[in-house]
């Protein structure tokens, strides 16, 4: 899979049914035995509120990107496209095209041309007019970006580029499943964010002059949440300027540098990562912070439309990007509580 077989000038209508619940990947790490601090102040639960802001729908397409011949990171690019309308409401993959037929679905266990063949239909929709900020996005243990498309859609349809690869190693799709691997995302992130970056940069790429480079967030869900913080080490990209963790832990050296605004999601009956142990991992981090105590939700019933905590992931996420990425204000009321650490 090389970047001469990415379809760079084609864009895709989202049409994904997402098949996975509960857990994406094998439990996290044990946290090393220590007394659990006090609940920070943000953890407190908000109720959802209605995004009431301009909307898009959402095209796609698929960079074929590798960094060496043994490490393929295929990359969903979801974007906006169109004529922005006011809307409220969930915004997902239905707002880009219509469902599968009904009866056509997939094993748990895909095959990514199935995937591609069964649930993706090509179109051709140019970008929205406008510069949009870029969120990198990576998924846990066994997932995929494909798991998580409803969530990117509805991120994308706000008004952001968003890229989510495939990591070579840890994904459904692999066939050679390491854990240990997880080492090497950071640096597979860190290309991949490289090699969307320049797309706004190349004469003739749909999106040149589409990306806003100077405004970046990564999401990361369990696993993919080491991943993020992997990117968020000493003498980071300053333009990463924002961060949300999604029951996940942190990559070694993380929270260094340049601050960027972090947002931590956390099931309060997740059985994988510990309510205790992301309140240990807020602790550490030295920049402007939030916590969202998600009641009654899991490792991962806030990720697909339908799910218990859906609804309140998708409007806090998409409030926190605006906030941090556009300098919307408004949009900061909706937050839980920020915390600003006396250095």
């Amino acid at each position: 899979m090389g970047t001469r077989g990415r379809a760079s000038g084609l864009a895709l209508a989202l049409a994904i049914t997402l098949t996975a619940a509960g857990c994406f990947g094998p439990p996290s790490p044990p946290s090393p035995p220590s007394p659990a601090p006090a609940p920070p102040p943000a953890a407190v639960t908000p109720s959802p509120a209605p995004v009431t802001q301009l909307t898009y729908a959402v095209g796609a397409r698929i960079l074929r990107l590798e960094r060496g011949a043994d490490r393929p990171l295929p990359t969903l690019l979801f974007y906006p496209v169109g004529q922005p309308t006011a809307a409220a409401g969930d915004v997902g993959a239905a707002a880009a095209g219509e469902r599968p037929p009904p009866g056509r679905t997939e094993p748990a266990r895909r095959k990514r041309v199935h995937v591609v063949q069964g649930k993706l239909a090509w179109t051709a929709r140019p970008p929205a007019t406008g510069r949009f900020p870029l969120v990198l996005f990576c998924h846990g243990l066994s997932g995929s970006p494909e798991r998580y498309a409803d969530a990117l859609a509805g991120w994308a349809a706000a008004g952001f580029v968003v890229a989510a690869p495939t990591f070579p190693h840890t994904s459904e799709f692999t066939d050679d499943f390491r854990r240990p691997d997880i080492v090497n995302q950071p640096a597979d992130a860190r290309y991949v964010l490289a090699r969307v970056q320049a797309l706004g940069r190349t004469r003739g790429d749909p999106l040149w002059h589409r990306i806003d480079t100077d405004h970046m967030a990564l999401i990361g869900h369990s696993a993919g949440g080491y991943t993020a913080t992997g990117l968020l080490t000493a003498g980071h990209d300053p333009r990463l300027r924002a961060g949300v963790i999604m029951a996940g832990w942190a990559a070694k050296g993380a929270f260094a540098g340049p601050p960027a605004t972090m947002l931590f999601l956390q099931g309060t009956a997740d059985p994988i990562v510990r309510v205790a142990a992301s309140r240990r991992l807020f602790a550490r981090v030295p920049w402007p912070k939030s916590y969202l105590l998600m009641r009654h939700n899991s490792h991962a019933t806030y990720l697909r439309p339908g799910d218990i905590g859906y609804s309140l992931m998708r409007s806090t996420v998409i409030a926190f990007l605006r906030w941090t990425l556009t300098g919307d204000e408004p949009a900061r009321g909706m937050l839980p509580h920020i915390v600003y650490p006396v250095a």
